[in-house]
């Protein structure tokens, strides 16, 4: 299981093969270059977690560059900068500069691969940090009004205050995570630690001793499962863990106690569990990749959080909701989606769901000069060809009102039972019509649905 993506710089071949293999090994996933050219395009591509950085090459220092990339913000992966020549000056000044670490050549395996451990860890706990007052800074709600979502919230509210633990199940971008935050902030536990877990990001060796910790001789270690004493783990990915892990952490819901590995000290367990997947879990199970005990423990009270497609109506909410987000804490210049741009986006499919849409609303504020955000923008962001405004086909300024009125929404009408794949209860709700009365408007108007 990949464990991050590193990015190796050095111009001695012989030292890039060999941390690649080493890292490797470890389970991360890694890339090399030869020079600080090559760095500076390889960084911009495969946007690395962790960069190794020499210091002393043929065309530009280390230093050099990573003066460059704090002078271009983009200092935002953690480098450990290693040399065979380093001397304490050196080392301040990559240190002043952002660095990590520095590791001097030749350089101790062992602790190359707890320095890149150690750093990967800060900048997790970095990123997390910054989530944290991202969500702390406005209230944690859900937004929408339509019956899926006040349903939703209502089976949240219901079961916030029971410490069984829960499965929350949703397709990739339906932000799971602030389902699971929002059911925190409703119990008992809000006050408590949110531990957030993706189990992605842990390989198998690691992950038991990331979740429950590890006594190492006189020292100990904490795991998530402690971390969160009092009040919720949140665990992402749940169909990525590994059966052993899966087995252990059976076993403490089941007991609610667990111990640290090697340990034989039992630990009370004091917090909500709730896990989420995007995968169908009892599939997992048939195929011998998922425990069916543990599957039973967490599936006694699913979550389903509706695609994005299925509650078009809350577009409009969401689009004034996410705006305001960006520009609160991005800075950016409020806009306003057009009527038309919010019919369009009410009608779109939203394969990427909520995570598709805070994406587009951030790329509109930035790329835009307007006040308006107007249909033929949202079309070019979607990757579509923007409407003619006058096409012959549809606009003949010559033929009779009646005529022109029936032309024109025939093409509308027929262009709404697309976007809806033939759904006629949405374009009802899209075009704000009774659907009694869409059925006959379609009837006069010749549009046969089953086509």
């Amino acid at each position: 299981m990949n464990k991050g993506n590193i990015l190796v710089v050095d111009d001695e071949p012989d030292i890039c093969s060999l941390v690649k293999e080493i890292l490797e090994d470890e389970g991360y996933d890694v890339h090399t270059a030869g020079n600080g050219e090559e760095a500076d395009s390889q960084r911009d591509n495969i946007h690395p977690d962790l960069i190794i950085l020499d210091i002393w090459m043929p065309d530009i220092d280390g230093i050099s560059l990573l003066k460059k990339w704090n002078e271009t913000d983009k200092m935002d992966s953690p480098v450990i900068m290693m040399s065979g020549h380093g001397t304490v000056e050196t080392a301040v000044e990559a240190t002043r500069l952002g660095a990590y670490d520095f590791l001097e050549k030749p350089l101790s395996l062992a602790k190359l691969v707890l320095t890149v451990k150690h750093a990967l860890e800060r900048n997790e706990l970095q990123n997390e940090n910054l989530r944290l007052r991202q969500y702390g800074e406005r209230p944690i709600e859900l937004i929408g009004r339509s019956k899926l979502i006040t349903d939703l919230k209502e089976q949240i509210d219901r079961i916030a205050n029971h410490d069984t633990p829960v499965l929350i199940i949703g397709e990739s971008g339906t932000d799971k995570e602030l389902v699971a935050r929002y059911m925190h902030s409703k119990s008992e536990r809000k006050d408590g630690s949110f531990i957030s877990v993706g189990v992605s990001g842990l390989s198998s060796d690691g992950s038991s001793v990331e979740l429950f910790g590890k006594d190492d001789k006189d020292q100990g270690h904490s795991g998530f499962l402690e971390q969160a004493h009092g009040g919720t783990i949140f665990i992402k990915d749940i169909a990525a863990m590994d059966i052993s892990t899966q087995a252990k952490l059976h076993s403490a819901l089941e007991t609610q106690r667990f111990t640290r590995n090697d340990s034989v000290e039992p630990i009370q367990m004091n917090a909500r569990v709730i896990a989420a997947t995007r995968h169908t879990l009892d599939e997992k199970v048939k195929q011998g990749e998922f425990r069916d005990d543990l599957f039973f423990q967490l599936n006694v009270i699913p979550i389903k959080i509706p695609p994005l497609r299925e509650h078009f109506e809350d577009v409009p909410e969401l689009l004034e909701y996410y705006v305001n987000f960006f520009v609160a804490q991005d800075g950016l210049t409020y806009r306003k989606f057009s009527t038309g741009a919010q019919n369009r986006l009410r009608t779109y499919s939203w394969p990427g769901n909520i995570r598709e849409l805070k994406n587009l609303i951030q790329r509109l504020l930035i790329l835009g000069n307007d006040e308006a955000i107007e249909l033929e923008e949202v079309e070019t962001a979607l990757g579509e060809q923007p409407s003619t405004r006058y096409s012959d086909d549809l606009y003949n300024f010559n033929m009779p009102l009646r005529d022109a009125r029936e032309r024109f929404e025939k093409a509308y009408l027929e262009y709404q039972l697309k976007q809806a794949n033939g759904s006629v209860s949405k374009i009802a709700k899209a075009v704000g019509m009774e659907r009694t009365h869409l059925y006959r408007k379609l009837k006069s108007l010749g549009i046969d649905i089953k086509s």
